[in-house]
């Protein structure tokens, strides 16, 4: 069975959907990056967060961002011993794998859409988010620069999951 789930791709590419869909189907917990990214230049942050936190063998869980104060919020406990799907932009890397790996079997999921579409769910989803889009997808391009060559066991193609 697979303990640990790593679904990455960018903004709007339907990441939340089929995580969420994913989870309700096998009774999966499901943690968002959304829920922990340390405000808008917060993409590299969150994914040692969840290297060395969400992941953590003994005290796995996150502390909550506080958007509306930016700053930390509350701590958020999981369980070490349950199934658990990661999904946002930054969910996959080499460092997260290995603490996934340390976990049980994981499975790594890419989702993609062509930019328009992506751009077009994401400012439907939140409004607040236009001012922020060219700077977040910054981040997302040095993320996926840095993960090129990293094993990704299903690629799937967003146009019909968002």
């Amino acid at each position: 069975m697979i303990r640990t789930w790593l679904i990455d791709g960018p903004s709007g590419s339907g990441k939340t959907t089929y995580a969420t869909a994913l989870g309700e189907r096998l009774g999966h917990r499901v943690v968002h990056l959304d829920e922990f990214y340390p405000g808008w230049a917060g993409l590299a942050a969150a994914s040692t967060i969840v290297a060395e936190q969400v992941l953590h063998p003994h005290n796995p869980g996150y502390y909550r961002w506080d958007w509306e104060n930016d700053r930390v919020g509350q701590w958020v406990p999981l369980d070490a011993g349950e199934p658990l799907i990661i999904e946002g932009a930054g969910a996959l890397t080499r460092q997260s794998l290995e603490a996934a790996r340390r976990r049980g079997p994981v499975r790594t999921v890419l989702i993609d859409a062509p930019a328009p579409l992506r751009r077009a769910r994401a400012l439907a989803r939140d409004p607040y988010y236009e001012p922020w889009w060219e700077m977040w997808a910054r981040q997302e391009r040095e993320h996926f620069a840095k993960i090129a060559g990293l094993e990704v066991d299903e690629r799937i193609d967003g146009r019909g999951e968002g």
